[in-house]
């Protein structure tokens, strides 16, 4: 066990340290920042990687045994009723614990948390439906993102413009830390016991229908609500001023967010022992183990969630204002770049899902090669998104466009990267989009004068959509690759190191 949590923190740190490293450097370059709130930022930093890698052990150990227990008991019963009741009732707990969305609400004005949280949990519960009737049925995913997408901009269409942003915005955080481990495993389960050919690529995809119900209940709730109105539920400090206040924050903060992630955790935990003795009946090691991940999953996520919100958000908003006043700022064309490279990796959700790839394709599509895929569209994607905010463009025009190329895209590369794409741009909009990308955003758009609900909302939107054309870009590659060395296009065989520079490049 401890050679594994030192494992798991030389993982995080290895994610965490570089986008810390770009904070400092523009600190001691272009945007100095006041002595406090650089002390909130570093101790936010070392929260940070404690937390990932305590979670990542906790989420191996308990989060992805229990959803493959439950999807494959569900699927077993061969009970339809049970199958589509159980998902949504698991789709709306699973979401109502989700820590990324937490952090939306708490930023959105217009909207109670309360109604924008369930809003969004009961769209996730209706996808996840779908989704794992698409595995039974073996319905084309392809087909199913055309179809599903459509709709969704049919509804944006009449929706207000404001809640636009807000809408796909939502989408992208709702599969993070908690959702992400789950439901990749609980598609693993139901795959398991469906069996046949299509199980690998079956195995993904729930991530990112999942990401489409949040988009089309937000669109459908924008219509109630004025945008007008403002106001932000939660609030922190954006500087200390001593040890004892930073010590104070941390301690608050750390005993808030203990009491959101345990009332988040509960439900899932309920329904996991109530299965357990009625139709689990996991052996008793297996269960001392899950007992076991879901303590390391709670403290795990108390320390990041802490980490992120008290040390980075206060970082992101006081930069974006900062470099977005100087005269220079076209300058944020280029760090969004190198920020958007980094950046992915401190999500923690990304490295589950980038080891679920791994494991399921025996290591034909590596954790290095997805993190290319990843870092690459992320980038993009912040450069698009900093376009944006600066220039008022209509987010329309970004949206369309990305969203058809990646459709049109479904039909050149094999299955398993489109649903492996799908899933990515999901998982890469996560808790570090949430919490300092969505406030960097912020800074900047008040220091140019724009408007939050339009402008700033819509960089997570942006940086959950790149992905889904870099990753199958690199399926592409792949297939091309092996029609080359004359294999058939639906049999992974190992992709050398060169393979990967290549792809890479």
């Amino acid at each position: 066990m401890i050679r594994n949590l030192l494992e798991k923190l030389k993982e995080s740190a290895t994610s965490v340290l570089p986008i810390s490293a770009i904070i400092l450097l523009l600190h001691f370059t272009i945007a100095p920042m006041p002595i406090g709130t650089l002390m909130l930022l570093l101790t936010g930093t070392l929260l940070l990687i404690v937390g990932m890698a305590i979670f990542s052990l906790g989420a191996d150990l308990a989060m992805m045994p229990m959803g493959e227990a439950v999807g494959a008991k569900l699927t077993q019963s061969k009970n339809l009723l049970l199958l589509v009741v159980g998902c949504f009732i698991l789709g709306v707990f699973v979401t109502l614990a989700e820590p990324d969305l937490q952090v939306l609400t708490k930023q959105v004005p217009a909207v109670p948390d309360m109604i924008l949280v369930v809003t969004v949990a009961c769209g996730v519960g209706i996808f996840l439906v779908f989704a794992l009737l698409r595995i039974l049925f073996q319905v084309k995913l392809s087909y199913m993102f055309i179809v599903m997408y459509v709709l969704v901009f049919i509804v944006a269409a009449f929706a207000g413009s404001d809640f636009i942003a807000v809408g796909f915005d939502s989408g992208g955080v709702t599969t993070g830390p908690i959702t992400v481990p789950f439901i990749l495993a609980l598609g693993a389960g139901v795959s398991s016991v469906r069996g046949g050919k299509n199980a690998e690529e079956d195995s993904f995809g729930l991530c990112a229908l999942c990401s489409i119900g949040p988009i089309l209940a937000v669109l459908i709730l924008g219509m109630f609500f004025d945008s007008s109105q403002s106001g932000y539920a939660f609030e922190t400090a954006s500087t200390v001023s001593s040890a004892g206040e930073l010590f104070a924050l941390y301690g608050n903060g750390f005993i808030m967010f203990a009491k959101e992630v345990l009332i988040a955790l509960l439900p899932i935990v309920a329904i996991f022992f109530i299965l357990q003795p009625i139709a689990l009946k996991l052996p008793k090691t297996k269960l001392i183990k899950i007992v076991v991940g879901l303590v390391y999953t709670f403290i795990g996520l108390t320390i990041f969630l802490t980490g992120v919100n008290i040390g980075f958000m206060p970082a992101g908003t006081y930069l974006g204002e900062a470099i977005g006043n100087l005269s220079y700022n076209w300058i944020l064309i280029p760090l969004s770049v190198v920020i958007g490279f980094f950046v992915v990796a401190a999500e923690p959700a990304v490295h589950v899902l980038n080891k679920q790839v791994e494991d399921i394709t025996s290591g034909t599509i590596s954790r290095k090669l997805m993190m290319s895929g990843l870092s690459i569209g992320v980038a993009i994607a912040l450069v698009l998104a900093m376009v944006r905010i600066m220039t008022g463009i209509s987010i329309w025009y970004f949206l369309l466009p990305g969203y058809a190329i990646s459709l049109v895209l479904t039909f050149f590369v094999p299955p398993i990267f489109t649903a492996i794409a799908f899933d990515s741009g999901g998982v890469a909009s996560g808790t570090m989009a949430a919490a300092f990308l969505l406030p960097f955003a912020m800074g900047v758009c008040t220091a140019i004068g724009g408007n939050p609900m339009r402008d700033a909302f819509g960089i997570i939107a942006m940086v959950a959509m790149l992905p889904l054309v870099s990753i199958q870009i690199m399926g592409m590659i792949y297939a091309v690759k092996l029609k080359k060395s004359g294999e058939a296009e639906d049999d992974f065989v190992d992709i050398e190191d060169e393979d990967i520079d290549i792809i890479e490049m």
